[in-house]
């Protein structure tokens, strides 16, 4: 199965050159270090940045440069900061190409729990609802199941909701799979991983169409 990096890394394989990118907490933070380096991507924040590089080397990191998670941060040249506003604006007026987050939960119609654990103290629900709103290409960093060894991958989310049928495809430690209308299909399977085991780590209803090709990663 893969890491949080191996997960990234296939994820980093879906950004396509001249893609505008709003990368969430996270998982989703790791893909800017696995983009191709013969495409063009502009990596967004949402705190005011657009031009987002790899994260820093240890030594090398300055404070005053931050992404929504507050990690410290790159900027490539040419990068360019602004209000939330404008941020914002950018989000909700459908200007990002693909947007990557985490995600606590994922329903089989698409449904994408990510901002509260009831019980636990969160400061808001920040800027994933307008995320999962207004972006028409999300896609999911996260594991396959919980510490307990639980699903993650749902017939219908237990926590509170973020969006509703808007997730479009999820990479997790185990699998690729796609949205669909009947549930979650399955596209292709981390290296040592069988399909019985992906069958076995997923509550919600698992499509298999045909042979599933492992992850080149």
């Amino acid at each position: 199965m893969l890491d949080k990096n191996g997960i990234a890394k296939r994820i980093a394989q879906e950004v396509e050159d001249g893609y505008y990118v709003n990368l969430g907490i996270g998982i989703p933070t790791l893909v800017a270090n696995y983009v191709r380096e013969d495409i063009s991507v502009e990596f967004q924040s949402e705190n005011g940045i657009l031009g987002m590089g790899p994260f820093p080397f240890e030594g090398e990191e300055d404070a005053d440069l931050i992404n929504a998670g507050k990690q410290t941060i790159t900027a490539l040249p040419g990068a360019s900061y602004f209000d939330s506003a404008t941020s914002f604006a950018m989000i909700r007026g459908k200007h990002v190409d693909l947007t990557i987050l985490g995600a606590m939960e994922v329903a089989e119609n698409g449904d994408i729990a990510n901002w509260k654990i009831p019980g636990k103290m969160v400061k808001g629900m920040g800027g994933a609802m307008d995320l999962v709103a207004s972006a028409e290409n999300i896609i999911v960093a996260m594991m396959h199941t919980n510490r307990a060894g639980e699903s993650k991958l749902l017939k219908k989310c237990s926590l509170p909701l973020t969006g509703v049928g808007c997730v479009k495809k999820i990479v997790t430690n185990l699998a690729v799979l796609e949205v669909i209308e009947d549930g979650f299909l399955l596209l292709e399977r981390a290296p040592g991983v069988s399909v019985d085991d992906i069958k076995a780590a997923t509550e919600g209803n698992l499509i298999i169409r045909g042979e599933v090709i492992e992850m080149n990663v």
